[in-house]
């Protein structure tokens, strides 16, 4: 069965679940194909699913020929699409399944879409997290141990497939590693961002951290979804969301479509309320017991009662969406085309009666079962359903009799563990006679039964028996016949969780003012706002800006305490998020790189539980980050440093900076350290900016702006601002002022101007005027708007690079003896004065070393409209 594909929905091809078992036999060697290494392999893969309609899949996959382990765990689908994807790209020669997953879904579909696997069932004890921790402790590289335990701490799938695997190999193989030799790494899916599992608590993505029942959170917020797959899908996609462009994109039309056309979006919701949960009605339809049960005979017409439910109500999403314009919403719309659906409306049409559906009430449930199938099907049955019938008019002649008899106001009721009984109102005069018995007496009411009624009760439970098992051949046949189609069903189901999950992007951008955003190269948000935190605050939310560019990659943020630093860093990790999901965003403009990994240093606490401190807990997820970290990562980071002494924090801190810069990831580094921002100012990918905040000429208030600033913070010492406001005797302040001051005058002698500052300050300026022109370059602005930046950015260039130059004379030396460790830069050149001043192997890479003694021109070129920077050596096309 081949792989089916959308561009945003993703799914299979039909399965059987009467396939055939695979074998517990050793597999013979086999064929290296394309997706396999020259070289022989033999391979064994353990899998392992969360209980639930919500599927979490844990993979193992060890290479007995190459020493090599690979661990997994996919969100994925009810078509379990990425798992798919996942087995036939390492195409392993013997899957390891718990004995209790021998019917699983996930089972048949591995069966049904691999050529020949060949499964071995083991004992459920064999998958152990503990197990699987000790053997990434024994067997893993020494210095990767730490860092695998940290990404398994989150993962529990994957650590007991892992356990398993290799008990497997000791066990039944006889074969085992020696210690610390065994290649160990954690693969996320393809295709969608890595978030650990520390950054999801601290960005609070799923739950808030204070109190887990409440909405703030980002999951929270989002969940304006109408049907539990719509609901599962957010939370899948907020924990793993898209790298995809054009899945994203997608994404972005749909909404949009949505937003702009009220008449179906008003439609959509409106289809979309009340809808049961399909996922979960036709898994159990396709999981049989073993052992066969009365429960399970009424539960399965009550499966095909909600089977019929649903199918009835895909039609009306297919009319809601009959002025979709996006290719998504288009292709949802074609997925619940009524042609998909009709041999199973037809099959349940021919069996059940036309006006059935699901019901909630016991009663009503009840009645439902016994009347599903048409009449007329089985005469036997008909016979069973009438004697149902006469006995339930008995039981409401008794009452009525009864009520008469003793007049009194008698209501009939029923539950499903008494059946029929009786209730009075409890202003009713007691006694009652004794024809009642099981009295139960109420606040508002008296419950009861008679012995007649009990007879009654025994008399209808044993027609509903009999019919229902008369209805169970019809019912099994129709199951049967559904069970072909049913893989179409699961589409539809996941058509309809995205759609629910667009329609409730499309009802937040409504709301609350989100605007589309842009996938660039370049992180640009005006007036960008704290998604959970603008819900929450009784005031208007004052709005940031964020520019992020590989020149500006690594942002320095100081400020006051409480003035916003925390909230402004979270909320560009949180609508980064959010972008990467395909939900519109809070802002008045916004465009995004796509981020392949996010991290999040922000925890305050002791972890008590692994007995560590601050200080240990924070080194220990910032060498998880070093370890992982990529050129396409995100990372925020909160106060690094500060649960050990001042010197060995700050000295930690610019090596983990240092180490970040170099990583070429994006970096938002929240600090005190102001020893930290002048350090590494002048570093390239370097910028410093703080949150502003006025204080009075006396000191005696403080005004917290909550707005971003270039540079860095101006007053160094709003900390003793702070403990002025919190009445600290004057005489403990004023020592504090000397104190601070002298530390002041100490630093600025020693981080005094250099001709080594100069050098770095000017090759930051050309690498700036470097990235500016690439900018420019691709950007759709006219020629005259054009011409008129590359001049104001030659002017200013002049007048920088003059200040630089003026500064470098008072240092005189040789510019090449002082070396800055810099990122290199692509090989496409920008001539530029002064570049010979520059010794760095940086420079040479990305510029040449022409001295020009003449400013650059610039003239435009009347044949091209072009304009060209002009020296004496080349000409630069812009």
């Amino acid at each position: 069965m081949s792989v089916y594909s959308l561009n945003s929905l993703n799914s299979l091809d039909s399965f059987s679940p009467s396939a055939s078992r695979g074998t517990s036999r050793r597999p013979t060697a086999r064929p290296t194909t394309t997706a396999t290494s020259v070289a022989a392999q033999d391979i064994i893969c353990a899998v392992s699913e969360s209980r639930g309609v919500s599927s979490t899949i844990g993979l193992a996959f060890i290479n007995l020929a190459t020493a090599e382990a690979v661990l997994c765990q996919i969100c994925d689908s009810q078509t379990y699409i990425k798992t798919i994807i996942k087995i036939g790209v390492f195409e392993p020669s013997e899957i390891l399944f718990m004995n209790t997953a021998k019917e699983s879904k996930l089972r048949y579909i591995i069966q049904e879409n691999l050529p020949d696997p060949i499964f071995t069932f083991l004992d459920r004890r064999w998958w152990s997290e503990k197990t699987g921790h000790d053997y990434v402790e024994r067997l893993a590289f020494p210095e990767v141990v730490d860092s695998l335990k940290v990404t398994l701490g989150g993962n529990y799938f994957a650590a007991c497939c892992f356990a398993a695997v290799l008990k497997y190999v000791e066990v039944e193989l006889q074969r085992s590693f020696t210690t610390h030799s065994l290649r160990i790494r954690f693969e996320p899916s393809q295709g969608s961002m890595t978030i650990d599992l520390a950054t999801i608590v601290s960005l609070e993505l799923i739950q808030n951290l204070q109190n887990a029942k409440s909405k703030e959170s980002l999951f929270g917020l989002l969940n304006e979804t109408l049907t539990p797959m719509g609901a599962r899908l957010l939370r899948a996609s907020i924990l793993q969301p898209s790298t995809e462009r054009v899945k994203l994109t997608a994404r972005y039309n749909a909404v949009e479509d949505l937003t702009t056309k009220e008449d179906m979006f008003v439609s959509v919701r409106q289809a979309l309320k009340g809808f049961i949960d399909a996922d979960k009605v036709l898994t159990a339809n396709i999981l049989v017991p073993t052992k066969r049960t009365i429960q399970y005979v009424e539960q399965s017409v009550n499966n095909v009662i909600m089977l019929k439910t649903y199918v009835s109500a895909i039609k009306k999403i297919f009319q809601a969406l009959g002025a979709a314009q996006s290719d998504l919403l288009l292709t949802i719309r074609e997925l619940c085309a009524p042609e998909g659906h009709r041999s199973i409306e037809e099959l349940i049409g021919t069996t059940l009666n036309e006006h059935v559906a699901y019901q909630s009430k016991p009663l009503d449930l009840r009645n439902q079962r016994i009347y599903c199938v048409k009449a007329g099907v089985n005469s036997l049955l008909d016979v069973a359903r009438q004697t149902y019938k006469e006995a339930n008019a008995d039981a409401i002649e008794l009452i009525e009799k009864l009520a008469e008899n003793c007049d009194i106001v008698l209501d009939l009721k029923y539950d499903t563990a008494r059946q029929y009984y009786i209730c009075i109102p409890a202003t009713e005069p007691a006694p009652l006679p004794d024809v009642f018995i099981n009295v139960y007496r109420k606040r508002n009411r008296i419950e009861c039964q008679t012995l007649d009624l009990v007879k009654l009760n025994q008399k209808i439970t044993d027609a509903h028996s009999e019919v229902i098992n008369m209805n169970d051949q019809t019912i099994q046949d129709l199951l049967r016949d559904v069970c072909t189609e049913v893989s179409g069903l699961f589409r539809v189901s996941e058509a309809i969780a995205m759609l629910d999950m667009l329609g409730a992007f499309a009802q937040l951008a409504t709301n609350n003012e989100y605007i589309r955003p842009e996938l660039t190269d370049t992180l640009a948000i005006k007036a960008g706002r704290h998604p959970i935190r603008e819900q929450i605050h009784s005031s208007k939310f004052i709005p940031n800006d964020a520019y992020a560019t590989p020149q500006t990659r690594f942002q320095i943020i100081t400020g006051c305490n409480m003035s916003g630093k925390s909230t402004y860093i979270r909320s560009l990790a949180l609508v980064t998020v959010m972008a990467q999901i395909g939900c519109f965003v809070p802002a008045q403009y916004a465009s995004f790189p796509i981020s392949h990994q996010l991290f999040a240093r922000v925890a305050t606490s002791d972890d008590l539980d692994a007995n560590v401190s601050t200080f240990a807990a924070e080194m220990r997820e910032m060498a998880f980050i070093l370890r992982n970290i990529q050129p396409r990562s995100m990372i925020i980071i909160d106060e690094l440093g500060r649960g050990t002494s001042t010197a060995d924090g700050l000295a930690i801190a610019v090596a983990l900076a240092e180490a970040l810069i170099s990583s070429k990831a994006l970096v938002w580094f929240v600090t005190h350290f102001h020893d930290l921002a002048q350090i590494l100012a002048e570093r390239s990918g370097v910028i410093n900016l703080h949150l502003a905040a006025d204080i009075a000429p006396d000191a005696s208030k403080m005004t917290m702006q909550y707005r971003i600033a270039e540079g860095p913070v101006p007053d160094r010492r709003y900390g003793l601002v702070l403990a002025k406001l919190a009445d600290l005797p004057s005489a403990v302040l004023n020592k504090a002022r000397s104190v601070s001051e002298a530390m002041d005058q100490l630093a600025k002698r020693r981080n005094s101007s250099s001709r080594a500052v100069a050098i770095a300050q000017k090759r930051n300026l050309l690498l700036s005027l470097r990235e500016q022109l690439y900018l420019a370059r691709d950007g759709t602005m006219d020629n005259a708007s054009l011409r008129a930046l590359l001049i104001k950015m030659q002017d200013d260039f002049a007048l920088r690079m003059t200040s630089i130059n003026r500064e470098m004379e008072l240092y005189p030396g040789d510019e090449s003896e002082t070396e800055f460790p810099t990122e290199p830069v692509s090989n496409q050149s920008v001539h530029t004065p002064e570049t010979q001043a520059l010794g760095s192997s940086e420079v040479n890479e990305g510029m040449d070393n022409t001295r020009v003694s003449e400013p650059i021109v610039i003239e435009s070129d009347s044949n091209s409209g072009s304009e060209h920077f002009i020296d004496n050596d080349s000409v630069v096309l812009i």
